[in-house]
């Protein structure tokens, strides 16, 4: 399967006649934007604006974040099962408007929204305060339950993100990657030969209702076993944020689409491992369900011939027991594991970070403390409502002090801690 991502760089985003890229700037029609939602009776309001690099905005409560894509050939469109059908996607080419971003922006649960910063601290904490914003800013209708305004908002992000990309068709590319590995195990095994070690990365999505939803291909994934993907497939949108948790953890569909486990392991195919796939699996509420999903998990990679296994979690407390049970059974199962997650360790450090250990879970990356606390500087401008941060999980009604700065801990800012990896967090040798 060969995927070509083929990026138009944006560096600027602005107001014009007609929807448009050229010269690295995105030219967003708002009147035609905002046709789009007409007849969303879930929303009692609706709203587009703009946030650019270095201004003095912030951003809140935030939803999801979306990167604008389009297929331009090959099977199926971006965001499948939501936009167009549900064919399988991963192959031709797609369009990626580099540099800019939709980002939702509503109340919805609040303790589990958060907030995007375009200048001072918050910066560093996810890559959002680097992109091109271009706002959805969404109101409920009255008597309309979350779960619908969820899905709502959800569809509105997508469409809007798709709509970008396919007006911009006709602009020119900037940078090609080519992402491409054979189908089926022996075709890889052929391309690596039989020395590289064979990876398999296992990709815990939140799956536990009331708002802590993943769709794949348009199908809520607590409804599906664990399932075998192409990268490809993860990479063109296949995957999709419908969730609410705490804002620094939670996947939104950017993260999907940029997953940097899987775009490291495409690159290194065939030179230093043998990369077999994608297996996605679930993050349940109940204990049969995380038994029959680990099982499940453990049994695909066995097929597979995985010698090593790459966990992420999404999400914490909860989910702690999935990467306990994934690790243990893959480790029994003779494929040693290597888990990426977050941990909750007290605004000192001194808590115990994971809800749940087992001797197995031996080798785990951190991707830093939720609870650290910062202060946020005031901003000129707010996008959304700034008491919003007095539910945000991690803020409270004390966050927002006289002079307009912020204090809370790191999980109230988007994508923080995000357990894929896409943050600045780390640690150094002493």
């Amino acid at each position: 399967m060969k995927l070509e991502l083929c990026k138009a760089f944006v560096r600027d985003v602005q107001w014009g006649k007609r929807t448009c890229l050229a010269g690295g700037v995105l030219q967003v029609d708002k009147v035609s934007a905002l046709a789009l939602f007409e007849g969303e009776k879930r929303f009692s309001s609706v709203d587009l604006d703009l946030a650019r690099p270095g201004e003095s905005v912030r951003i809140i409560p935030v939803k999801d974040v979306i990167e604008p894509r389009c297929k331009l050939s090959g099977k199926g469109e971006c965001f499948p099962g939501i936009i167009g059908g549900p064919e399988t996607v991963g192959s031709g080419s797609t369009l990626v408007l580099k540099g800019v971003a939709v980002v939702t922006v509503g109340p919805i649960v609040s303790i589990q929204e958060g907030l995007i910063d375009m200048s001072g601290p918050a910066t560093e904490y996810n890559p959002y305060g680097q992109t091109c914003n271009v706002c959805l800013v969404v109101q409920p209708a009255k008597g309309v339950e979350k779960a619908e305004y969820e899905t709502a908002l959800r569809l509105a992000g997508i469409r809007l993100a798709w709509y970008l990309a396919d007006v911009c068709r006709g602009a020119g590319v900037d940078e090609t990657e080519v992402v491409e590995a054979a189908d089926s195990v022996e075709g890889k095994a052929a391309e690596c030969g039989a020395d590289l070690p064979r990876f398999v990365y296992v990709c815990q999505a939140i799956s536990q209702g009331l708002l802590h939803d993943t769709f794949l291909y348009g199908v809520d994934v607590k409804q599906i076993l664990p399932t075998l993907l192409q990268p490809q497939e993860i990479l063109d949108g296949a995957m999709v944020s419908a969730n609410c948790v705490s804002a620094c953890d939670k996947q939104n569909t950017f993260h999907h689409q940029n997953n940097p486990v899987v775009l490291e392991l495409c690159r290194r195919h065939g030179k230093d491992l043998n990369f077999l796939g994608v297996i996605v699996t679930t993050e349940m509420m109940t204990l049969a369900g995380k038994i029959r999903s680990s099982e499940y998990t453990a049994k695909l990679a066995r097929m597979l011939g995985a010698q090593v296994a790459i966990i992420t979690e999404e999400g914490c407390g909860n989910p702690d027991t999935d990467i306990c049970m994934n690790a243990k059974n893959l480790e029994e199962a003779g494929i040693r594991t290597v888990v990426i997650g977050n941990e909750v360790a007290g605004q000192d450090g001194s808590s115990q970070g994971l809800a749940d250990v087992v001797p197995e879970m031996d080798a785990y990356v951190s991707c830093g403390n939720i609870n650290e606390v910062v202060v946020l500087p005031p901003m000129e401008r707010v996008i959304g409502d700034i008491r919003a941060i007095a539910n945000v999980s991690g803020g409270d009604e004390k966050s927002i002090r006289p002079d307009g700065s912020i204090a809370c801990e790191i999980q109230s800012i988007i994508g923080s801690t995000n357990e894929l990896g896409i943050s600045k967090i780390g640690c150094e040798w002493v």
